[in-house]
Parts: structure tokens; sequence; C-alpha cells
């Protein structure tokens, strides 16, 4: 008969877990859900609707946790705590990802991680680790992907691991680790995380890429423009705003973290229009409208 599953995690009648105080912390942070203008989601699990219904195999391993916060708002984890037993190998794997044009996507996870040395009569194959991995494919609907088929990403680490004594202070210690892929070239891809014995909640996911926000500079009009991969510069050319033309090609190049940067060139108002704040206005007070623009 197996040893029993460690559950710290789950709410007891005399102890709330350690995740349910975590989730009331968070929750005054979680209604804004605001992220940087130049970042696109593409996946955020703390914004899923429904259940994540992610693949989880084997099925004693990963399990997905739904729990109401303050609000009423339920919300969703994965927790694995399977370190009564060596030679854990658990696997929990998102759906499809669609990169939406990106060659290059960060994911953000936030985790709380057990430290082995606070758990009684666990034995040495406790970890403090877990893996993450991607497999890129055209197809939405793999219901199997080889464990060799994966490129690891990285081993993902706890800065700050907690133990029953935080849990007994309500001291929930949250780790955010941020990684990115790279020349992805394919419609999506899976990520997928890889328990070796750890005692692991992972909170959120969230997958997103960068992009230079659509701006207007010297007359000229840039539009939204996602990042190259790696550290590459995307040169992007402008047009002149409505009621303008060109004096020098204007152009800019958007840069790996979301920026733009080494303008070249302008527009310049046509005769009998005067700049005004990134627009050309006739000289006698009149105003073009910016939608437009000048071919």
């Amino acid at each position: 008969m197996a040893p029993p599953r460690v559950l710290w995690i789950y709410p007891s009648l005399y102890l709330l877990s350690p995740l349910l105080l975590l989730f009331h912390a968070l929750s005054p942070c979680r209604a804004l859900r605001n992220y940087p203008e130049n970042e696109v989601t593409l996946l955020d699990s703390m914004s899923a609707l429904a259940d994540l219904g992610w693949e989880a195999y084997p099925n004693e391993g990963w399990e997905e946790i739904s729990v109401m916060d303050e609000r009423n708002t339920p919300m969703r984890t994965y927790q694995v705590c399977n370190v009564m037993e060596a030679n854990q190998n658990n696997w929990l794997r998102t759906r499809h990802i669609s990169r939406e044009g990106a060659q290059r996507v960060h994911i953000e996870i936030k985790f709380t991680l057990r430290d082995c040395n606070s758990l009684p009569g666990v034995p040495g194959t406790c970890k403090e680790t877990f893996n993450m991995y991607y497999y890129e494919s055209n197809n939405a609907n793999l219901w199997f992907i080889k464990e060799s088929q994966y490129v690891k990403i990285d081993t993902i680490a706890a800065d700050e691991s907690f133990t029953q004594v935080d849990v007994g202070d309500r001291v929930m210690k949250l780790n955010t680790e941020v990684r990115d892929i790279s020349n992805l070239s394919k419609k999506g891809f899976y990520l997928a995380f890889q328990d070796l014995g750890a005692c692991i909640a992972l909170v959120s996911v969230r997958v997103f890429y960068k992009k230079c926000p659509l701006t207007v500079l010297n007359l000229a009009q840039f539009p939204d423009t996602i990042t190259g991969g790696d550290t590459a510069l995307v040169e992007v050319h402008g047009v002149c705003v409505n009621a303008s033309e060109e004096f020098e090609a204007p152009k800019m190049y958007c840069s790996a973290d979301g920026g733009w940067l080494v303008p070249i060139g302008r527009c310049v108002c046509k005769p009998g229009f005067e700049e005004n704040k990134d627009v050309c206005q006739r000289e006698w007070g009149g105003s073009e409208g910016v939608c437009g623009m000048h071919s």
C-alpha cells in the first residue's frame, strides 16, 4: 500500500491552508490585472473563468485546486506534494498556446515551495526544484507528447521556501520567476512542468510577448510592432500623419524589450499648416483630423 500523500495545501476545519491565506493576500491586486502597455498576454491562469483543464499525468501527480477568495471569485492553481514516495516523475501540460506571430515569448510563474527539512519523516529524495519545458507544434489538439520531445527551458528553484512555522504565523512566501523562449516558428506551443518529488503550489502562469506600442514621433506614426527574437532590432518605417509630408524618410527600431530606439528622419507640415502636438493644423486655427494617413 502506497504511503499517504502530504496534503499541505487543502484547508482543514481548524487551520486555514497556506494557499488559501495566499489567495486572500492576493485578491485586492488580482482585480486590477493591469499589465504594461508593451506586453500582450497569451495565457493568464489567474483570469480563467472555468477549470484550466491542463493535462496532468500520472493521475496521482499534479492536482487542480479551486478555492474561493474573499470576493467569492474562484481561483485555480495546481499542486503536487508526493514527497513520501521516491522516484517521482509528475508532468503538467498546458493547452496549446498560440504565439500570435511572436518569435520570443516570456513565461512568468508564481509559486510556493515547501522546505523539505520542515516536513517530518520525509526521505532524502524530497526536492526543492522543478523543471519547465516547452514543445512547439502547429497542432492545437495534441493529446500526448513524449517526454523526449520537450525542450527544457530551465530548472526552477525557489528564492524562499516556507516551513510549518510560516504556516502557523500565516506568512506565505511567494516566488516569482520569469523565463523566455526565442526563435519560435510554429503556430504555437505547449508548456510543461515536471515535478521530481517536491512540494509545490503553482499559483499562476502568465505567458506574454512584448511589442513596441503605436506611437507618433516627428509627425510620423509608427504601428504596434512585435519585437524580434533574442536581442534583434526590428526596423520600422513611419507614415506621415495627415497634412504632412516626408522631409526625410522616418524610421525607428523596435528593441527586444518593447521600446522604440534611434529615431531617424521626420515629416513636416504641408504649406498652410503648422505643427501642434503631433498633428498639423491650418495656420488660421482649424485642425485636420489625425485618422487619415498621408500617402
